[in-house]
């Protein structure tokens, strides 16, 4: 499916939304702070009703919305991923303790979304870049 000029809207108004004063603190906290492996330094870091939680909760259900676009089938996927690394970085960083978020809320379907939009965007950037992407999640993932 070829890119059309309302994705290229909807990517400008994603872009947009990101800019909103509540969400670039809480992006700017989860890019320097959240960087768990477990399920108990997920809940040390973000115990519930603290501001860390919040800043959690709206940069993954933020990016969450995002890759329900693409998953859905409203976000053309290549234009999206030529500038969308963001969501890249927030799987990178939610991965390893994502099992355990599912299996404690009881929802298998946590993030699922975000999941597949970057399984696509992984295989994407693997094709038009080899190496890249391993470069990239090293870098995050320290």
């Amino acid at each position: 499916m070829k890119a059309s000029y309302n994705d290229a809207k909807l990517i400008l108004k994603l872009y947009d939304m990101r800019r909103e004063d509540r969400l670039r603190e809480a992006r700017k906290w989860f890019a320097a702070s959240f960087k768990v492996k477990t399920f108990d330094d997920f809940t040390k870091l973000c115990p519930v009703g603290s501001e860390p939680n919040a800043s959690y909760r709206m940069v993954v259900t933020y990016w969450e919305m995002v890759a329900s676009f693409v998953t859905a089938g409203a976000l053309n996927p290549e234009l999206f991923y030529q500038s969308g690394r963001e969501l890249l970085f927030c799987w990178e960083r939610v991965r390893d303790v994502l099992p355990a978020v599912r299996e404690s809320y009881g929802n298998p379907r946590e993030l699922k979304n975000l999941e597949l939009a970057a399984a696509g965007y992984i295989k994407w950037w693997n094709k038009a870049a080899p190496g890249a992407y391993a470069a990239f999640s090293k870098r995050i993932r320290g």
